[in-house]
């Protein structure tokens, strides 16, 4: 039995290869599309879940997991290892965080001899993923549960996120931005650029073409990183793989990447952006001592 079990849930776009190699528990959150409840990655993709957006009358809506589902997860970490490292979005995003420590706080009753943390990043989407990935590896290295956690904050610490929208029309129907938004966006064919790092979501750049945005989101990755320093990278999309592709190329070919994959971005997130979304979540390895 090892030390340590990693438990996130599907909003952190880990991408399922990687939960099968570090035997992680991922939860899944609940989407709710034309009155019907679908278990993000187990009754639907996320590219389903883009295909029936573009076509649903009315936005679909998320409901965070319950601790029901939390619970379930640490009782299958439980039979993996001594110790349990849950990894959850920013409280401000949703419920998820609240529920993973409602089910620590309940599995106290059941789980006796099991130690369980919950630690809420200050990152989301990818950048959720790539620190939930740094504590896996710690994890399958058999280090002990503090030095585990310890490297997941170094890295959120250092995790950036930027991504870029097609559109505004789902902002605007989600009532996250006001209608005029939409009018500046149509007419201007704009490609807003927003960033998602500590927990604060803010734009940052106001491109016209997908082109340009993919331009400038390597140029803010130039100015996050030292130059050489190896980089850890997740390339995410919102039914949009061609285009995640090319980023994925072009970050490649600019910078020495230690890591680099493509994930679809999380449903939870998307019914508000849309489809069409690009980004990028990357951190620098720390130097050697």
């Amino acid at each position: 039995m090892k030390k340590v079990a990693i438990v996130t849930d599907t909003t952190a776009c880990v991408p399922r290869e990687q939960v099968a190699r570090y035997d992680m528990e991922v939860v899944p959150v609940q989407l709710i599309i034309e009155g019907k409840t679908y278990r993000d990655g187990i009754d639907i993709s996320p590219t389903e879940f883009y295909n029936l957006l573009r076509k649903a009358k009315k936005l679909p809506t998320t409901s965070s997991s319950s601790p029901d589902s939390y619970l379930e997860a640490y009782q299958n970490a439980s039979r993996k290892a001594k110790n349990i490292l849950c990894l959850t979005e920013p409280s401000k995003f949703s419920a998820m965080f609240h529920s993973a420590r409602v089910a620590m706080d309940t599995a106290k009753n059941t789980l006796r001899n099991v130690a369980i943390d919950v630690l809420e990043c200050t990152t989301a989407a990818a950048g959720q993923g790539l620190v939930t990935l740094a504590a896996a590896r710690a994890a399958a290295m058999d280090k002990p549960l503090e030095e585990v956690k310890e490297i997941a904050k170094s890295v959120m610490t250092r995790v950036n996120l930027y991504a870029t929208l097609d559109t505004l029309t789902y902002l605007v129907r989600s009532g996250r931005v006001p209608q005029a938004a939409a009018l500046v966006n149509s007419i201007l064919s704009i490609k807003p650029i927003f960033s998602l790092n500590h927990s604060d979501a803010h734009t940052v750049a106001l491109p016209r073409t997908m082109k340009s945005a993919m331009k400038r989101m390597l140029k803010l990755m130039e100015s996050a990183v030292v130059r050489g320093q190896p980089l850890h990278v997740a390339v995410m999309h919102a039914d949009a793989l061609g285009e995640a592709i090319t980023l994925r190329d072009r970050i490649t070919s600019h910078f020495a990447c230690e890591e680099i994959f493509i994930t679809e971005f999380t449903p939870v997130m998307g019914v508000h952006t849309g489809p069409g979304l690009i980004g990028v979540a990357f951190y620098g390895e720390e130097p050697s001592a």
